[in-house]
């Protein structure tokens, strides 16, 4: 995208790209980080918008790093990795020592700026091998060589300890997010839930660090996902997962205003394929009117189809008022109906477990439910994050290379899709 990234350029670019793939006439979600201009184009382009959920969970962690208490210390354990990483002395007694103590033969990791999870995973390397880093720290070898030694003291290390337990919540967040094939956006309102109630228990927590962390991160995902629009869908979403259908993250209300939005949604569906399937049959019945009829010949009289007809006008005749024939009386029930039915039963059914796909709990039981599957497939397709669609980038610096420098633009999308999409 060569011009500016305004809400309204985007937006435009957005529209163009559903032109492209003909999907304009579709119900589209535009899924983004939290940048405003993302907002701002999901408004103008009247699409329905989710804020990427790792970038949430980003957002929030990186405000619990930053609190000065453990800005500092992330800075102690990270000069004690880069002299590690820079001395060969160091390193080598450091390897040496984790045989001693039959410590895994780990390299000490250090942060970056824009991946949290890389100092939380920081901290945690430098856990496992603490001892073995003491004891390399202490060696005269490594002493010699260096000019000024860095050292933790035991409430460094205890600190250490308090900031991995309360972002390890964030942390496996985080790592379910990033999965590129099964999060969707079903998982955001009962993960929010449940992180936000996480890090509102235990304010009576003796550590400090731990306090001020859950605090810091509970302030900051209080203000996320607030909208009415937001919860709306993102409340959708989870109730047509049955994993989560029973939606006890929500109060009882939100829970019944819900299922009725779901219920009213799926109604007007219905309708709409209801009618569709009414025109068409008045056209199938209009063709067939007007075909031509085959010349009826004297041979019919002795023909088995019109004695089979014969038997049926009898029989009519004779159990016509006992037996009402179900095309004489049929059971009309409206979409309303119909769909309150099905979520009753739907409700009414036991859980699926959290380790189950509900994809293929639809698959298998959308003759059960068929109004409520087709509610389904238009929600639980919306991803969660937008990390997949961030990594393509790194996909296209594996296929356009030197070699390929003069693919076209036309060609390297072609190529994109065809690398994610294609199982060979």
């Amino acid at each position: 995208m060569s011009e500016s990234h305004t809400g309204a350029n985007i937006a435009e670019l957005l529209h163009n790209v559903s032109d492209e793939w003909k999907i304009r006439n579709k119900d589209l979600v535009l899924v983004s980080d939290n940048a405003s201009n993302m907002a701002v184009a999901a408004q103008l382009g009247k699409f329905s918008h989710v804020r990427c959920y790792a970038h949430t969970l980003n957002l929030a962690s990186q405000r619990a790093l930053k609190l000065p208490s453990v800005s500092r210390l992330l800075g102690r354990v990270r000069r004690i990795a880069t002299f590690f990483h820079l001395s060969a002395i160091a390193n080598h007694q450091l390897k040496e020592k984790q045989k001693q103590l039959n410590l895994p033969s780990h390299k000490l990791k250090s942060d970056v700026i824009t991946r949290w999870n890389s100092a939380y995973e920081m901290l945690e390397r430098f856990l496992e091998q603490q001892p073995a880093v003491c004891a390399a720290l202490l060696s005269q070898e490594v002493r010699k060589g260096a000019a000024e030694i860095f050292t933790l003291t035991e409430s460094d290390i205890s600190c250490s300890e308090d900031v991995i337990t309360a972002l390890k919540p964030m942390k496996d967040a985080t790592l379910l997010m990033s999965e590129e094939s099964s999060p969707t956006a079903c998982l955001i309102a009962p993960l929010h839930a449940k992180l936000i109630q996480d890090m509102k228990e235990n304010t009576e927590e003796k550590s400090v660090m731990i306090r001020e962390i859950k605090r810091v991160i509970c302030e900051d995902l209080s203000k996320r996902y607030t909208t009415d629009q937001e919860t709306s869908l993102l409340n959708k979403c989870a109730s047509l997962d049955p994993r989560f259908k029973a939606l006890p993250f929500l109060s009882k209300e939100k829970r019944e205003e819900t299922y009725k939005t779901v219920i009213t949604e799926a109604s007007s569906l219905q309708e709409q394929e209801v009618h569709g399937n009414l025109e068409d049959s008045t056209v199938k019945e209009a063709n067939i009117s007007v075909s031509p009829q085959p010349e009826v010949t004297e041979l019919q009289d002795d023909c088995p189809t019109t004695s089979k007809g014969r038997a049926s006008s009898l029989l009519h005749n004779l159990l016509g008022k006992t037996f009402s024939d179900a095309s004489d009386t049929p059971y009309h029930q409206s979409p309303s109906a119909l769909v309150e039915e099905e979520m009753t039963r739907y409700c009414s059914t036991p859980p699926l477990p959290l380790t189950e796909d509900p994809l293929n709990w639809w698959h298998v039981n959308k003759v059960s439910f068929p109004v409520l599957s087709k509610m389904a497939k238009r929600y639980l397709c919306i991803p969660a994050t937008s990390v997949s669609a961030e990594r393509v980038f790194s996909t296209a610096g594996d296929i356009v290379t030197a070699q390929r420098s003069t693919l076209t633009s036309e060609h390297v999308d072609q190529l994109l899709f065809l690398h994610k999409n294609l199982v060979l």
